[in-house]
């Protein structure tokens, strides 16, 4: 509560702390404070020298930290963090960022099982600090206006969602070094946007998950798997089905099926291109690209706002649960061969098109000593 007073007292602003200087920090979060007029970025984590003394130099930062020295971070008077560190280590530092007061934005999955997530949530309630997770697309018109259409009844009733999100993962790339129960792997990775979509064009949450996983004689999917697929059933007899993967031509796309129509975004999950849609009913068929966006930027002007304004985020800790629950059902499946129930959970927002924040995109830089996913070079 004290970080809370001390912001609305000394500034509009919310300093952040970025935590992990991987290639998404890199390109997107880091350049999107210049666009999120309320937030600055106040303090880098990392455990590489060259990378964490440049990105200083780059963006005037001079509280610079090794992850050894988190706590003192924590201690330096940012107001929050933005959590890019690898998936198991989510839950530790988010609790040991609101022990100390800070708020905690994190990247997606929220954490790698259901107790992590709670965790997560717990600390924040008791420290009364804030937490959201850093869903990006519930900021972004094109997904937003899916939402809107399939409210809406011109699909008529919504019957099916399908997606498919996938990458050619280079060897040595850090998401091909965790297992599944490390938090690895093409589910967690990306099929955790597929799921979230489904979730959020149905308006309600699945009951019950069937999944199966295949992967190619390939040393680079020894650890995390390459792709999965999987069947959520939810109420009143609709389905949603998706495939994510780690071996196959970049795709991001998904559909949904309605009794009269039928909505297909493709791209639908990317952050460094314009989203665009194809609504088709019957003879009538109708496109819209939504043009190229700073995704980072609109999360952090919304999470900021929320500290600011005292209000709770909507994707917040329930949300990620949500999520987090139905990856280890899909895993679960996978290694039982069977249907198996998801615990349910209490979800009383969604997002909707009063959340949509434009922020013109920005220009990507020259990342430090990391790489993407496809292997290209920093």
């Amino acid at each position: 509560m004290a970080k809370l007073e001390r912001s609305k007292r000394d500034t509009k602003k919310i300093r952040y702390a970025v935590v992990g200087l991987g290639h998404i920090a890199q390109v997107a979060v880091l350049p999107a404070f210049k666009h999120a007029q309320n937030s600055e970025v106040a303090a880098l984590v990392s455990s590489d020298p060259t990378k964490i003394e440049d990105l200083g130099k780059k963006y005037k930062v001079d509280k610079i930290y090794s992850y050894d020295n988190y706590d003192n971070c924590l201690a330096s008077g940012i107001d929050a963090v933005y959590l890019s560190v690898p998936n198991h280590l989510h839950k530790e530092y988010s609790v040991r960022a609101a022990k100390a007061g800070v708020h905690v934005l994190c990247e997606k999955p929220m954490a790698v099982t259901e107790e992590e997530c709670h965790e997560m949530i717990e600390a924040a309630k008791n420290s009364q600090t804030k937490l959201m997770i850093a869903y990006r697309l519930h900021f972004e018109k094109g997904n937003l206006s899916a939402i809107e259409i399939g409210k809406s009844g011109k699909l008529g009733e919504l019957r099916i969602f399908t997606s498919e999100f996938t990458q050619q993962v280079a060897g040595g790339n850090v998401r091909l070094n965790y297992t599944p129960e490390q938090g690895g792997g093409p589910v967690y990775d990306m099929g955790v946007y597929c799921i979230n979509a489904a979730r959020y064009i149905f308006g309600a949450e699945p009951t019950e998950v069937i999944a199966s996983s295949a992967t190619k004689a390939d040393e680079r999917f020894a650890k995390s798997g390459e792709m999965v697929s999987a069947t959520l059933h939810f109420p009143d007899d609709r389905l949603a089905t998706f495939t994510a993967s780690f071996g196959a031509t970049p795709v991001s796309r998904y559909s949904v099926i309605g009794t009269k129509g039928m909505l297909t975004l493709d791209p639908a999950y990317e952050y460094a291109e314009a989203i665009k849609y194809e609504l088709n009913l019957g003879d009538n068929k109708k496109k819209k690209v939504f043009p190229k966006s700073d995704q980072f930027a609109a999360e952090l002007v919304y999470f900021s706002d929320c500290i600011l304004q005292n209000r709770e985020p909507e994707p917040s800790g329930i949300e990620g649960l949500a999520d987090v629950r139905i990856v280890q059902a899909i895993y679960e499946s996978v290694r039982t061969g069977k249907a198996v129930k998801i615990p349910q959970v209490d979800k009383a927002s969604r997002p909707d098109l009063s959340q949509n924040i434009y922020r013109p995109p920005v220009h990507p830089p020259e990342p430090v000593h990391a790489v993407s996913p496809s292997g290209e070079a920093a």
